[in-house]
């Protein structure tokens, strides 16, 4: 179930303005609000953020029946409020002004010198509040030949290399270059926001007084993540093959088909190679000069593969689960999501919450997997409606009246 304050998050005295839209942004943003912060997310009124209408598929209701409320909204909004205000008129650039004085954090994602239009990049805030960290999230980044192009994931996916290494090899079944199912540029975005926002807000705090400005761009994040890949083609500048489930670096280590489905496995180092074959019923494989070593096993992978995939193939996949644990050799299932969230690891360690929502009531969502022992996540309030604070938060911080409000409204600004 939701869990309810008991203590101050580890970011409570934080205020963010999220001036993002769709996943990278909001995804930064909520990671700062699981951990305490208040997070002021600000959408177009009536139209809100376009990931609103991004599915199926949509929440149901306790009818059972689909709400507007769209999965992909969900995964990265809660704990956040939600006020509605047109950044495209003078009054309501007036009001996100008056916001941003009052904030730590702001994260906007809008085209290269968009903000700057309406008198909101960083410059013109900085100017209001110098101990503003200014977080700008776009595709390619503030500067280069790119900079003012549209893109989405699965265009950094293609154009950072993740493709190149995804999928199986030329020749094979399937074979060419695979997109990620996930949007894993947008998700590794938003991580690398979070962390480069903490890190101007502990200079802020501990050395200048003063926030920064901070340019982060999707492209640069996918090369990033490529990691030891991309590593592994600068020192040698050899391609890096496309291998499905194999790894290109260590043998056996892939998925294997069983009875009734199908394991992972990784056999790292020589003592698991050693008591992985006894498991399988070939202890003599060890003493095989074509499977002595780990690069002699990469390069005769196809002949060890010939001899290990009738083996697996012979038994139901719990059984070389059960059987390969037993002898410290690490394997596990290849789950269906129903089997992710049934699994007894995944539910000991608490990865689905409830919060209730007004549409669905005790509404299923991932848990952050940060685990704080004296400052945890919080799961204070779901993703909220279109608009929900924004009266609230006009009250609270610009300090706005009833009839404020009222001409704002009936002008359309909020």
């Amino acid at each position: 179930m939701q869990t309810s304050p008991t203590h101050p998050g580890a970011l409570s005295h934080l205020r963010v303005l999220d001036l993002s839209r769709v996943f990278a942004g909001p995804w930064a943003g909520q990671m700062l609000a699981d951990l305490g912060a208040e997070v002021i997310k600000v959408e177009r009124p009536g139209e809100g953020d376009d990931s609103r209408r991004l599915g199926p598929p949509f929440l149901r209701d306790d009818a059972g029946q689909p709400t507007r409320d769209s999965g992909f909204y969900l995964s990265a909004n809660r704990n956040k409020k939600s006020v509605s205000v047109d950044i495209s008129r003078p009054e309501g650039q007036a009001i996100v002004r008056a916001l941003a004085q009052s904030c730590d954090v702001l994260i906007e994602n809008y085209k290269v010198g968009d903000l700057a239009r309406h008198g909101l990049d960083y410059a013109s805030l900085r100017a209001l509040n110098p101990r503003l960290v200014y977080c700008s999230i776009t595709g390619f980044g503030q500067t280069g030949p790119y900079r003012k192009k549209p893109g989405y994931d699965s265009i950094f996916q293609g154009m950072g290399g993740l493709m190149a290494i995804t999928g199986h090899a030329d020749g094979e079944p399937g074979g060419g270059h695979q997109k990620v199912g996930l949007i894993v540029s947008d998700l590794m975005a938003g991580m690398y926001a979070s962390v480069a926002i903490l890190a101007a807000l502990e200079h802020r705090d501990a050395v200048s007084g003063e926030g920064q400005y901070i340019d982060l761009a999707l492209l640069d994040s996918q090369v990033a993540a490529l990691s030891h890949s991309a590593m592994g083609y600068l020192v040698s500048g050899d391609p890096v093959p496309r291998c499905g489930t194999k790894s290109p670096t260590a043998a056996p280590s892939q998925m294997y088909r069983c009875q009734d489905g199908a394991v992972m496995l990784v056999v790292g180092n020589k003592a698991q190679w050693e008591k992985f074959a006894s498991v399988m019923g070939q202890p003599q494989l060890p003493g095989d000069p074509r499977f002595a070593t780990n690069q002699d096993r990469i390069r005769h992978r196809d002949e060890l593969n010939a001899i290990l995939e009738p083996i697996f193939f012979s038994r139901p996949k719990q059984y070389w689960i059960d059987a390969l644990a037993e002898a410290g050799v690490p394997c596990g299932p290849v789950n269906e999501m129903h089997e992710v969230f049934a699994d007894p690891q995944v539910r000991e360690r608490e990865m689905v919450v409830h919060m209730q929502h007004p549409r669905r009531g005790a509404m299923p969502m991932l848990a952050n997997p940060i685990r704080l022992s004296g400052t945890p996540v919080q799961y204070r309030m779901p993703p909220p409606d279109l608009g929900q604070h924004t009266d609230e938060v006009l009250v609270q911080l610009p300090g706005y009246d009833a009839a404020r409000l009222k001409q704002l409204r009936d002008d359309g600004v909020i």
